[in-house]
């Protein structure tokens, strides 16, 4: 493109000769991508937020990756050797086991109701912070130490410790039918029941970890499930949870069989394929914005040819070649995308950034997991927007100057 058609595209666009400003119809057209580009990018970021606090929250409870045992029992019974083995793999950060069990609690009245137990290494010195749960207890710790000194201490999620009206210091008693015996003379299964102190209580701000989990100390759960010596599994922790697909198929290549792993996306595979699709659905709406500013950009450059058919005749009579009258336009189409869309960009990082730190969208966090819209904006979909917004904006070149090329120079100098 030369520098002659560079000042033409660029004579083009201004509202008169004289006049160092651009016309109105350029500046709505321009406008019409910056709306579009700034939707993007605060509705892009606010869906990228809610899927991390999300995903940060689920995952409060829960490892990067679990490894399991096929089999009846579906317990690891030498996982000291598993657990060796597993700390050993590259990528690998921490690795502890633990006990997954479900149970019946009940506090001394009538009421009662289905909990999960999960059973941790006790807090201290050594012991690895697979997840991080304990850093949200807000009342006691996670030590499990009851004043009988026996480690039967229980850390109950917030909801649950009110639904049950229990606090630090109070007692409750599990009932497992794991490792349970058949009753002689009735037939029936005699359950299993461990009491407990609450020593401890956690609030992670999802419902299902506040509402429905206790934590006990793992022996005490394997007690309680009729493990043995037994655990459900290893959770491990990776160097970085994006690659955990990739450390869980070198674990179970290491471990060999009976051994499996489960990670984070597939254990929640379909709440993260749902997110996925409800981003790309909005992305995909959003981006209807930008095709309206390009139908803008396309009566723009109609107008343009239109109000400027003589100049156009004038310029192939002195020699002008079409496919330079074709540059002239598509630089003007580019100069409005690019125009709008780095407008757009600040706009959006600027909104987008004023609606994280003021927080201006409040939420109810009796209703909802968070109490405001986080907003979060990655890179690669900044990139993707910018060549979208520009793409689209070429591409809507391609009319009006193809219009224009095809002028026959007589005609467009006489015309009216």
């Amino acid at each position: 493109m030369t520098k002659l058609e560079l000042q033409i595209a660029w004579r083009y666009l201004r509202s008169r000769r004289g006049s160092k400003l651009l016309s109105l119809i350029s500046i709505i057209a321009i406008g019409g991508v910056l709306v579009g580009v700034s939707a993007l990018i605060v509705i892009i970021g606010v869906m990228n937020g809610l899927q991390h606090d999300l995903r940060e929250k689920i995952l409060v409870g829960s490892p990067d990756i679990r490894v399991l045992s096929f089999g009846e029992d579906l317990k690891v019974t030498d996982w000291p050797t598993v657990l060796d083995k597993v700390r050993k793999q590259r990528g690998v950060v921490a690795a502890a086991p633990f006990v997954l069990t479900e149970a019946l609690m009940t506090a001394g009245h009538d009421y009662s109701g289905g909990v999960y137990v999960v059973g941790l290494l006790p807090a201290g010195k050594g012991v690895p912070d697979v997840t991080t749960i304990r850093s949200h207890v807000t009342d006691g710790d996670f030590r499990f130490v009851s004043s009988d000194g026996q480690r039967r201490g229980a850390v109950l999620g917030n909801l649950l410790a009110q639904r049950f009206n229990r606090m630090i210091g109070d007692s409750i008693t599990l009932v497992s039918a794991g490792g349970a015996k058949m009753d002689p003379v009735t037939g029936g299964m005699i359950p299993h029941f461990e009491r407990f102190e609450v020593t401890g209580i956690v609030q992670t701000g999802m419902y299902e970890y506040d509402n429905a989990y206790v934590f006990i100390a793992m022996d005490k759960a394997q007690a309680l499930a009729g493990l043995g010596t037994g655990v459900t599994g290893i959770e491990v922790k990776t160097a970085d949870r994006w690659q955990a697909s990739m450390v869980a198929s070198r674990l179970v290549a290491a471990l060999g069989w009976p051994y499996r792993t489960v990670d984070w996306e597939e254990q929640n595979h379909s709440l993260f394929q749902a997110l996925k699709l409800e981003k790309l659905g909005m992305g995909v709406i959003l981006l209807l914005i930008v095709l309206v500013a390009a139908f803008n950009i396309v009566s723009t450059l109609t107008m343009v040819v239109a109000d400027k058919t003589k100049e156009i005749g004038i310029l192939k009579a002195m020699g002008m070649p079409a496919k330079s009258i074709r540059r002239i336009f598509f630089a003007q189409g580019l100069v409005i995308g690019v125009v709008g869309t780095v407008l757009g960009l600040i706009f959006g990082f600027g909104a987008a950034l004023a609606l994280d730190k003021y927080q201006f969208i409040k939420l109810d966090p009796t209703v909802y997991f968070i109490d405001h819209l986080p907003v979060s904006t990655q890179p690669e979909d900044v990139i993707w927007i910018i060549v979208a917004s520009i793409a689209i904006a070429a591409i809507a070149t391609v009319y009006p100057s193809v219009q224009a090329s095809r002028l026959f120079p007589i005609e467009a100098i006489r015309h009216e």
